[in-house]
């Protein structure tokens, strides 16, 4: 499986993956709740049209913890092409709103494979300490994704 990753400014992440399932199934498993669950966050929400809303929860693990709640719009919907959602996280630590735009595209390569290709633009990495831990986070998602929909066709 291949992967990419790109850093061409300091507001922009891009990442490239192959996934070994049909285009249409990729794209479900981004959104439909159920299959959103079954491999990015505990709880999920989703209006799957231009305009609509979403709204993500990952449950903390440790007492001290609070559980991550994302929400955000729908900007553009293209069934099993193009997915843009604005991405709002409320810093925990700062109580600050963080926003930024998460633009997903899906090429079918073949009947049984798609190409994603991830942008997460518009948030300002304070160094390159947060932009490798936003790489990671969207690269470890990624792969999670490519096992439940590899498990799914086996």
């Amino acid at each position: 499986m291949s992967q990419g990753m790109d850093m061409d400014n300091e507001s922009q992440i891009a990442l490239t993956r192959k996934i070994g399932a049909n285009v249409s199934d990729v794209f479900s498993a981004w959104t439909d709740p159920a299959l959103i669950e079954q491999w990015q966050v505990d709880e999920a929400e989703f209006e799957p049209v231009k305009g609509g809303e979403y709204r993500f929860v990952t449950y903390a693990e440790g007492d001290e913890d609070s559980d991550h709640e994302v929400t955000g719009e729908i900007l553009e919907f293209i069934e099993d092409k193009k997915l843009v959602m604005s991405w709002v996280h409320r810093d925990d630590e700062s109580g600050e709103e963080l926003i930024f735009v998460l633009d997903i595209s899906f090429r079918a390569i073949d009947e049984d494979n798609t190409e994603i290709t991830l942008i997460e633009r518009g948030l300002p990495h304070a160094d390159p300490q947060t932009r490798i831990f936003s790489m990671e986070a969207w690269s470890a998602a990624l792969e999670q994704l490519a096992e439940v929909m590899e498990e799914v066709i086996d």
